[in-house]
């Protein structure tokens, strides 16, 4: 599972699953199994029995108790399932117990969630990461891989040539993994380089981030005019896709970002890192939340986020609540987010419904980082007038003047100074311009 495999061909049956959760004591089972089996659903597998356990903590050999054990193995065998799913991350000798006791593939959360980026990974860093993510979870399981041979027994010839190859496989592995780090890490610098670009362009960049499907690629296409993929599953998006909108004559970057779930895999949160850098450098994070999901399940998702966001060092970075999908809530339901999330943004990507107060309030925030200023540029230093299209700051207008052109902009604080001969006072530029 946890090796990329292409999208089934339309009308090909699902792969049968049977589900496995450990809830804490209190915790309601189908709400907790909701998400696994969705995950199950998007990685093209069709949930077709499950069985749970409260307990506070895993059984550190078995996962499940011994007498759930047998339980698992009896209805395992009348489901007809094809695969074990569990809903925890499960150590080499739990999987391995696993196994035997069913004789059967047993593939654990963090394998499924990465089957499903292996699946989604559309750009070359995307596809680097997934493996990167896989090698680095499979290298402590790759004993699992030459049980054969240890099931042969001692004697001569047995034991060592496993041993060699298991060792040469770990090698080669870690080997591939110190290449992907090195590739990641120069398609990171030029991803760095890129920004800086966009840094002395001064336009403020924002980051949506949120719990996975909650609609962020449908705000990044709302709010930009972008044809990033909306479609309805998990993890649609993997790779950053930063687009920009304008509103008053100033440029706003946004970058859609992955979508976060509980328990994270912490492969994916080291491995993803360029997706969640966006977050880390962006000047406001626009976190996104599903305002027509269950109150209890909204709380849980909002806590994720937050999590994670906290797990990358983004927990410091400004924030901005925004509450999509409001056109799928009543006016009671609405009431009761209003209070919920008091001063929260409520939108809807799909109907257009709140985004100009949306945009309205980002550019309030990014407000008084540019300074409104009248220029004068001699015609014989055209260079400076390039430099002020160059910076992207916005022109609100521009004419030609005996003396040279006269430019009413707002410069970002920084350049201030560099223009600083080229300023004009409004009670000089007013007359002039009458008569220019």
């Amino acid at each position: 599972m946890s090796q990329r495999q292409p999208d089934p061909a339309p009308g090909a049956s699902a792969e049968r699953g049977f589900v496995l959760g450990l809830p804490a004591p209190g915790v309601d089972p189908q709400e907790e199994l909701a998400e696994l089996k969705e995950l199950a659903a998007t990685a093209h597998v069709e949930p077709i029995g499950e069985l749970v356990q409260h307990r506070p903590r895993p059984d550190p050999r078995t996962y499940v108790g011994k007498g759930k054990l047998e339980e698992l193995k009896d209805a395992y065998a009348a489901s007809g399932a094809e695969v074990l799913i569990a809903d925890d991350e499960l150590d080499p000798v739990q999987q391995r117990a696993l196994e035997n006791a069913l004789q059967a593939r047993v593939v654990d959360r963090t394998q499924l969630i990465l089957d499903i980026f292996a699946q989604h990974a559309v750009s070359a860093e995307g596809k680097l990461q997934v493996e990167l993510a896989q090698l680095e979870y499979n290298l402590p399981r790759m004993r699992g891989l030459w049980q054969h041979l240890e099931r042969l027994g001692g004697g001569v010839g047995t034991r060592g040539p496993g041993e060699t190859q298991l060792e040469t496989d770990r090698r080669l592995a870690r080997r591939r993994v110190a290449l992907l780090r090195r590739r990641l890490e120069a398609l990171r610098k030029q991803r760095e380089t890129r920004r800086k670009a966009r840094r002395r362009t001064e336009a403020p960049t924002i980051a949506l981030a949120g719990y996975t499907n909650v609609g962020k690629s449908t705000l990044l296409n709302a709010l930009t005019g972008a044809k990033a993929s909306v479609d309805d599953r998990l993890f649609e998006t993997l790779d950053p896709t930063t687009r920009g909108f304008e509103h008053d004559g100033r440029r706003y970057l946004v970058t859609d970002t992955v979508g976060f779930i509980r328990r994270l895999p912490h492969q994916l949160v080291e491995g993803f890192a360029a997706t969640l850098e966006e977050t880390l450098v962006a000047d406001v994070v626009l976190h996104v939340v599903d305002g027509s999901a269950p109150e209890a399940r909204l709380e849980e998702m909002v806590a994720a986020v937050e999590s994670v966001l906290r797990e990358i060092g983004a927990g410091e970075l400004p924030v901005e609540l925004v509450v999509n999908k409001v056109d799928a809530v009543d006016p009671l339901g609405r009431k009761r987010l209003a209070n919920r999330f008091p001063g929260a943004c409520e939108v809807s990507a799909l109907t257009g419904e709140g985004l100009d107060e949306l945009r309205a309030r980002l550019a309030e925030r990014f407000a008084d980082r540019f300074e409104p200023v009248r220029l004068l540029l001699p015609h014989g230093e055209g260079g400076k007038l390039a430099e002020l299209y160059e910076l992207g700051a916005p022109i609100d207008e521009r004419q030609d003047w005996p003396e040279g052109v006269f430019v009413r902009a707002r410069l970002p604080r920084r350049e201030l100074r560099r223009f600083a001969p080229y300023l004009v006072a409004e009670a000089h530029a007013a007359p002039a311009s009458s008569g220019g």
